[in-house]
């Protein structure tokens, strides 16, 4: 079976379509058909069928999409753990990461970990929490940077997450600390099905027994700037907003219950071991939850990453915190 043929086939499965494959591929639309057909004829079965204007998957293409990620997956391990036997030192890390933790939180923890390992690669795919089990267990990932793990994943917590409420600088609110009913006619930006802070914003409105309006928004920079312009309040990360406050464009809101305290876990495949490359990024994230980093050079990445955990304590008036800088 050729991977090239497997890894196309596979980006129609995810896409849906021939066209969305080769925009993602950045191939023709002809050469993605090819590949498929061709790998038809290796399994001498039909992997898709034409609906409509579309395509669907057969049941020999849903099972032969349910081990394409693996496989290639497993090749790629392979390929880099070989690397890294031929030339130590050297290698790859593929981490896959929550939205929060891939825009806020593992960027500077990088930037160091690249001072200290110049030849490691690192590629990190950001997403939500779904995307970034399924690229774990798939074994397109090496390491997952996200809130606790489903069964079947281990998890270790290595940086506070607090989770706070926000709404734009000039709210008011008739109480602060605020109860249930004082945000109850407000409405609450929530992200995508299938992101963990929806799930988790979804869980805290349900406990407060509030029915608020809701506003679904894709990302968390869409969340953030609707925010500022008065759209309403959400629930979210205190890392992702440290800008916004420093400027002045949103405030933290003082509510009952809040803010969430949450840890950010480091992700693998329970029972396994990584190889060398992700076992050192591993080892390098693993030290961000001692009390002192191991060496001088981690401290600065390492604080700033608690520090934007952590975020601030909003007092009575909600004050911003001061900047953090990645």
């Amino acid at each position: 079976m050729n991977p090239h043929r497997l890894s196309v086939f596979l980006e129609v499965a995810r896409s849906g379509s021939v066209r969305g494959a080769a925009d993602r591929l950045v191939v023709s639309q002809p050469a993605v058909t090819a590949a498929v057909r061709a790998l038809e004829g290796d399994l001498r079965v039909s992997l898709v069928a034409r609906q409509g204007r579309g395509i669907v998957l057969t049941s020999a293409g849903q099972v032969l999409a349910a081990y394409a990620a693996r496989v290639l997956g497993l090749l790629e391990e392979a390929r880099a753990a070989v690397e890294e036997a031929a030339e130590p030192g050297r290698g790859r890390v593929r981490l896959a990461a929550v939205t929060t933790a891939g825009e806020h939180v593992l960027p500077p923890l990088i930037k160091e970990f690249r001072s200290r390992f110049p030849e490691v690669e690192i590629a990190l795919e950001v997403g939500n929490r779904r995307l970034v089990w399924d690229r774990l267990r798939d074994r397109e990932a090496d390491l997952a940077v996200a809130g606790r793990p489903p069964p079947g994943l281990s998890g270790e917590p290595f940086l506070p997450n607090d989770l706070v409420l926000v709404g734009p600088a000039d709210m008011s609110l008739p109480r602060e600390p605020a109860q249930p009913a004082d945000v109850a006619a407000v409405t609450w930006l929530l992200r995508e099905p299938g992101s963990g802070t929806r799930a988790t914003a979804e869980e805290f409105i349900a406990e407060m027994g509030i029915s608020p309006p809701s506003l679904t928004l894709g990302s968390n920079g869409a969340i953030v700037a609707s925010v500022a312009l008065g759209l309403g309040v959400t629930l979210i990360s205190s890392a992702a907003v440290q800008k916004e406050m420093a400027a002045g464009t949103i405030r933290i809101l003082a509510v009952r219950g809040l803010p969430l305290r949450r840890q950010w876990h480091v992700v693998t495949r329970q029972g396994e071991r990584p190889h060398e490359a992700p076992l050192r990024f591993l080892e390098f994230l693993r030290s961000a939850s001692r009390p002192e980093p191991a060496s001088s050079r981690e401290r600065p990445a390492i604080e700033r990453g608690r520090r934007l955990g952590r975020g601030s304590e909003p007092g009575p008036s909600g004050p911003p915190p001061r900047r953090v800088r990645a």
